[in-house]
Formats: structure tokens, C-alpha cells, sequence
């Protein structure tokens, strides 16, 4: 299974503006400083997901983006098809041609798998993660200290 680092920053970034974008727009340099990601990769990420609909931007001083509807109508499996990625746990991607234009033996075992994946990230919203305790306690770190350590980069998707 591959899902690379654009979706999962993609997903942190998003996690972050649902976290502190309640009162007014966020600055992406505020995201990049607090998540320990690239501004440019982040412009990148962000023009995505404003042409998906997710965002909205504001400019000028006191500008940045803000989620484009409820946080809970934001499914993770939505963040993740903006910015072009899959999950896909056949080698083929999904492409149904693993070797030699045809599919390998055991490649309905990691097509069901791959169902099953985005099924659970149609099925967890923004704003479920942003209630978990977990999710909190580093948002409240992540304030307090200005950003976060880097062994906590990933979102903990618990069932």
C-alpha cells in the first residue's frame, strides 16, 4: 500500500486549518511552521485542494484560507482524491495490468484491500479527527511550542 507524503500532508494540513480556522482565515505559513512542512509544498497542496472545492482563500493582510463548508462534511477520502492520490495496495495501482498486461494471482486480495481503505477514509471527516483527545493534546502542544516534534508528523486515524 502506498499512500506518499502529498496525502499525508495534505490530510495534516487540512487537520490543522479545521483546528484553528474557526475564528478566521490561516495563514499556510502558520500551517508550515506549526506541521514542519514546506510553504511551497504547501501553496501546491492548497491550490489542489481550492480547485476540489475544499478551501476557500483570502487575500491581503489578515488573508489565508479557510475550510470551504463543515468539517464534518470533509471526508479524509476527499482530501486525499484533491491532490491526485489513491490508495492502492496492488502493485498495478489499480490498473488492473500487475504483470504483463494481465492481472497477478493474488490480485483481487489487494484490490478488495484497496476498497476497503478508501472506504475508511470516506468514512472518517475532519471533523471527527479533530475531536479525538489525541488529535487535541498535539493541537494544544503544537500552540504552546510554535510547532510540532518530528516523530509526530502523522494523523493517528484510530477506528
Amino acid at each position: 500500500m502506498k499512500l506518499t507524503t502529498k496525502g499525508r500532508y495534505a490530510v495534516t494540513a487540512m487537520l490543522d486549518l479545521a483546528i484553528h480556522g474557526d475564528q478566521r482565515p490561516v495563514a499556510l505559513a502558520d500551517i508550515a511552521r506549526r506541521q514542519d512542512i514546506s510553504l511551497s509544498y504547501l501553496e501546491q497542496l492548497f491550490a489542489k485542494l481550492r480547485n476540489r472545492g475544499l478551501v476557500t482563500s483570502t487575500r491581503g493582510p489578515g488573508g489565508g484560507y479557510a475550510l470551504s463548508r463543515d468539517p464534518h462534511g470533509i471526508a479524509v477520502a476527499d482530501i486525499i482524491g484533491a491532490v491526485d492520490e489513491g490508495v492502492h495496495a496492488a502493485l498495478c495501482s489499480g490498473q488492473f495490468d500487475c504483470s504483463e498486461q494481465r492481472h497477478c494471482l493474488a490480485h483481487g486480495l489487494w484490490a478488495s484491500l484497496s476498497k476497503r481503505i478508501h472506504s475508511f477514509f470516506e468514512n472518517v471527516s475532519l471533523g471527527e479527527l479533530k475531536r479525538r483527545q489525541r488529535v487535541r493534546e498535539v493541537a494544544r502542544r503544537q500552540r504552546d511550542t510554535g510547532r510540532i516534534e518530528p516523530s509526530q508528523h502523522r494523523v493517528v486515524l484510530e477506528p
